[in-house]
């Protein structure tokens, strides 16, 4: 925490200059000589220029910060302007901005210099590489008279809070069980898409989608790909159980199954909420997150923020699929997203699904992220009971939208053949003062 003065202050930075006059003074008064008068003119003549030069560039040297962002995801850029403003006569020839922000790997820092009655503007940017709650600011100016004898600090105490969410990506690979089949695992029933005729209206195509629900008239007319809606779509209610345990993650910082579980919850919330299905949260790290699944259009934001802060714990999956059976009614998906190949919660899962919840296990295979717990042992019992999964490894994510930032955020475009490939989205961004 930085604490700043509410005024400027002024700091005495050199000694040797005042002692030298104060000797040079005592030099006169018991040997006058024009040679101490002279050296004391010049020396006491400087000491009060400095001073009045520091005072001045104390009371009208003013800054300020401002943050530019359209969205605050990992891979994004932030963009920083400072305003530098000197309406003093005096110079400030040299202004160093010391940045207190506590974003990762990100220094608004400088040095530079403004003349007398002047502004000097500048930019600055850096990568949001990590999620979590950051403070931009405070700041601290220092500057100092051409003789350097005066130190003159301000500070700058605005500060701004910056919620870094995890990115969102639409995976291709990956599908949720709901009477379909669920990425490489096991086929399942059809879904009643595919068997409902009475079409109520179209939406854009969503990787997963069957092809034979595109409607081509619309598609054409749009120039992109719409699936039809139908009436009696199924929409049920999407549980994400994400595994937080520390005991069995893997990995460190980005590549490891923790981020990579997030960035797979966020991801497949967002594809829920777009294909109508009401999408609740489980996570219990360092602290329980519930979030009931919800269809409206704050769900997806409660989420990625609810991510965006969540901390390992100690609390077993096994743990919390047992609390869950109250909780969750009959018809839901459950999707769970763990590293954990141990199967004490296979059976808990099991138990759900005999009271009509279809589940998605998304593993995060361990060995890709260098650990050691093997997983071919949880492959085999899952496809043995006919559960539909999917093994995540640690390269899934290494795709052009993984990193969504200036050089663009990326979707997924479905060409000609069927193809998903990654396209650039347009990114809005506008200038706030920071407060």
């Amino acid at each position: 925490m930085h604490s700043f003065p509410d005024q400027p202050r002024i700091h005495l930075h050199s000694r040797l200059w005042p002692a030298l006059a104060i000797v040079m003074l005592v030099l006169q008064l018991l040997w006058p000589h024009k040679t101490w008068t002279a050296l004391l003119g010049v020396l006491g003549g400087g000491w009060l220029i400095a001073y009045i030069w520091a005072r001045s560039l104390a009371r009208n040297l003013y800054a300020e910060r401002e943050m530019r962002y359209g969205w605050t995801q990992v891979g994004d850029r932030l963009q920083e302007r400072f305003t530098l403003t000197n309406l003093s006569f005096a110079s400030a020839i040299w202004v160093e901005v010391q940045d207190h922000s506590t974003l990762p790997g990100y220094s608004a820092s400088r040095v530079t210099a403004v003349g007398p009655e002047e502004v000097t503007q500048w930019s600055t940017e850096g990568a949001c590489t990590r999620r979590g709650l950051y403070t931009l600011g405070p700041t601290s100016l220092l500057t100092s008279d051409p003789l350097g004898l005066y130190t003159v600090e301000m500070g700058i105490p605005d500060t701004a809070d910056l919620l870094v969410l995890p990115p969102v990506l639409n995976l291709p690979t990956i599908e949720v069980a709901s009477g379909g089949r669920a990425g490489e695992g096991t086929r399942h029933r059809r879904a009643a898409l595919e068997t409902t005729v009475s079409v109520q209206t179209v939406r854009e195509y969503i990787p997963g989608d069957p092809l034979k629900a595109i409607h081509w008239p619309t598609s054409a007319r749009r120039d992109g790909l719409f699936v039809r809606q139908f009436e009696q779509m199924p929409a049920s209610d999407w549980w994400i159980f994400l595994d937080l345990q520390e005991s069995v993650q893997a990995g460190a910082e980005e590549r490891s199954t923790q981020e990579h579980g997030i960035i797979l919850a966020a991801s497949l919330a967002d594809r829920g909420l777009r294909q109508g299905h009401a999408v609740g949260l489980v996570v219990y790290g360092r602290e329980l997150v519930w979030i009931e699944p919800q269809r409206d259009p704050g769900q997806l934001m409660k989420i990625l923020r609810a991510l965006a802060l969540v901390e390992t714990g100690r609390r077993p999956l096994e743990q919390l699929l047992l609390q869950a059976r109250r909780s969750i009614r009959n018809g839901a998906s459950l999707i769970v997203i763990t590293p954990n190949m141990n199967a004490d919660w296979v059976s808990p899962l099991f138990g759900l699904t005999r009271n009509g919840i279809t589940p998605t296990a998304l593993l995060l295979d361990p060995a890709s992220f260098g650990g050691t717990q093997p997983s071919r042992p949880m492959v085999d019992l899952l496809q043995s009971h006919n559960l539909t999964f999917t093994l995540v490894t640690a390269d899934l994510l290494d795709q052009p939208d993984a990193q969504p930032g200036a050089e663009g955020h990326w979707e997924w475009r479905i060409d000609g053949r069927g193809k998903a490939i990654p396209v650039r989205k347009p990114v809005q961004v506008e200038w706030r003062r920071l407060r």
